[in-house]
């Protein structure tokens, strides 16, 4: 059996749940093999209420790196998560021109879960030029879909659709809106637009909130179904399942996190 090789470029969850780490454990549930270049570290203060502090991974690092996963290839998939600097994403970008790979899934990262500060406003328009573009598909929550598509926050599914329009005009061969939580509705409402059809992909709310690093993992899932030979469309469909029983199962790690668990959906 061959087994396919998924990349991520994304920033290091020192606790485990969301980041590079969970991209990895998604890979690995997927039946592919995850390799990763990190582009920053997150640490969280326990005397400070969890809060997160983000640590860059100097230039000169990230191009070492690309170039030993490059040298690892060749990969079917690829997916983008926290991207810290305009330098960071140039970089990204000018790999992404080589044609190297066949897959991408750009998650345009903002925000640390928990926190309310955007990580580099400038990132915002640097990921609209140079990445956006260039994605298979992309993962944006409804905040990072405001901010793609230059909106005010998106508050019913109508305003999705409107943004995913917005979105697949700057580039981008597909698009699913994470509606998660942020909609009044009873049901967890994701939209997925191929620029012809709109599909909307829902779920019981879960009480609870165990559910740090779903989005990361719901990308990451995206990332492996396409690498595994799935379209756009049936990629996003497993991964909206395979992250909800991932919440559904997911548990307290301490006092302050609770993340998925990314083997509920191959054990149910």
């Amino acid at each position: 059996m061959e087994i396919q090789r998924v990349l991520t470029v994304a920033g290091s969850d020192t606790s485990g749940g969301a980041g590079l780490q969970a991209d990895l454990k998604t890979f690995e549930e997927y039946g592919t093999y995850g390799i990763s270049v990190v582009t920053s570290i997150v640490t969280m203060d326990p005397a400070n209420f969890w809060h997160h502090d983000v640590f860059p991974i100097a230039e000169s690092i990230i191009e070492k790196e690309l170039a030993t996963a490059l040298a690892c290839g060749p990969f079917k998939a690829m997916k983008t998560g926290m991207l810290g600097t305009v330098e960071t994403i140039e970089q990204v970008s000018q790999m992404l021109e080589t044609g190297a790979i066949e897959q991408i899934v750009i998650d345009p990262v903002m925000v640390c879960k928990g926190e309310a500060e955007v990580l580099q406003p400038e990132n915002v328009s640097s990921m609209r030029q140079l990445l956006i573009p260039k994605a298979t598909i992309t993962t944006p929550n409804l905040f990072e879909a405001s901010q793609l598509a230059e909106m005010k926050p998106l508050e019913t599914v109508e305003d999705m659709k409107v943004a995913a329009a917005k979105i697949i005009a700057l580039g981008a061969k597909n698009v699913v809106i994470k509606g998660g939580k942020g909609l009044t509705s009873q049901e967890a409402i994701d939209l997925f637009y191929d620029g012809e059809e709109f599909m909307l992909l829902k779920s019981p709310k879960i009480e609870g909130n165990h559910n740090h690093g779903a989005g990361c993992t719901f990308a990451a899932a995206v990332t492996a179904g396409l690498a595994n030979g799935l379209s756009a469309k049936e990629a996003v469909i497993k991964a909206k399942d395979f992250v909800y029983c991932g919440i559904e199962e997911g548990f307290a790690l301490n006092q302050f996190i609770g993340p998925v668990w990314h083997g509920a959906y191959s054990r149910r």
